[in-house]
């Protein structure tokens, strides 16, 4: 089999493996699809944190059952499924308490274990979630990102009452917009790429804000009558921007979700914490949110069609990147199709 490997920081090429044998409880995934994330970017640019290498990438995958093992479970031959990429041990702290998603010991398809940029892929058959074999492969392979806002959302405890500001419009920030308005409650997005801003209007923001042209803070606070966001999903990683949101944006008793995942150090006087009592809150991954996120697909809740802008033949991986690195702002999501 065929796979993309990343064999140190700006080198990939594309190399030629067996494929896996299974273990019991596992299943043989022919993968169909596989999306590019901001985290595969960073992996192939050195700058992911948790990376090693050589590596291949790749956690948004789906494919076709080729293989299954003689302990795997309402799984068969041919189904057509998403793979869940978080491994966890199952007994650590985090484990026992239903988070399994900061495991300890976690592992991360793609990330401390090869991912989905290949022609076959093992996975514990509890990992895998069966598809309606009527959804077209490049649409599916949007399930795992709509995880992550699933899981932000929970993490963030969205209400239909809440003023949310969303910090960037790429990818996760505009799939976060589509699950918020879904919510029902009133969206501000922020970001400096003006065609990423023109397409959150087109998905029902009820502000955007150009942060290179405009004063974030004065949009914000006038967006939401002086009162200041009552949650907040910081996804551009900028350490600037979460520093801004603390300081002058959050209302009191306000939640700031925290997606990126810079090494910087950010500078927070304890003082704007304490006194409005706000929530600084991480978010990893998901947590167990496949089986809510398919049924939002089922009944047609979101559109996931509107964050695909490209697909790109797998062996075209380089070119992807490519796209990805010099014309940021005609990208959203870029599917590879295998």
């Amino acid at each position: 089999m065929r796979a993309i490997e990343v064999t140190k920081p700006n080198q990939l090429t594309i190399v030629d493996r067996e494929i896996p044998q299974i273990k019991a409880d596992q299943v043989l995934i022919r993968v169909k699809a596989a999306g590019i994330c901001g985290s595969d970017v960073h992996l192939y640019h050195g700058g992911n944190a948790f990376a090693t290498y050589p590596r291949v990438p790749g956690h948004e995958f789906v494919g076709e059952i080729e293989k299954v093992g003689t302990e795997a479970k309402n799984i068969n031959i041919g189904d057509h499924v998403v793979v869940d990429p978080v491994v966890s041990c199952g007994h650590c702290y985090p484990c026992r308490i239903g988070r399994h998603n900061v495991c300890k010991s976690l592992q991360v398809f793609g990330v401390h274990r090869d991912g989905g940029f290949q022609e076959y892929v093992v996975a514990n058959y509890k990992q895998v979630y069966q598809l309606p074999k009527e959804t077209p492969w490049e649409i599916a392979a949007t399930v795992e990102p709509y995880s992550i806002a699933a899981q932000v959302i929970n993490r963030g405890r969205l209400v239909k009452d809440d003023t949310v500001l969303i910090c960037g419009a790429g990818p996760i920030g505009l799939i976060i917009l589509q699950v918020v308005k879904m919510m029902g409650a009133k969206a501000a997005i922020i970001d400096i790429v003006a065609s990423r801003l023109d397409k959150a209007k087109a998905m029902g923001a009820d502000l955007v804000i150009n942060s290179k042209e405009q004063n974030m803070v004065k949009e914000v606070m006038t967006f939401t009558q002086q009162e200041g966001a009552n949650l907040i999903f910081e996804a551009t990683g900028n350490i600037k921007v979460l520093e801004s949101c603390i300081h002058d944006i959050a209302s009191p008793a306000g939640r700031i979700v925290v997606l990126g995942f810079s090494k910087d150090l950010v500078k927070i006087p304890q003082v704007d914490i304490m006194s409005r009592e706000l929530e600084i809150i991480g978010t990893r991954l998901n947590n167990n949110r496949f089986a809510e996120v398919l049924q939002w697909f089922a009944e047609g809740k979101v559109n996931p069609a509107q964050i695909i802008s490209h697909t790109f033949a797998f062996e075209k991986i380089q070119d992807a990147f490519n796209m990805i690195d010099q014309q940021p702002e005609d990208v959203l999501k870029i599917v590879l199709k295998f």
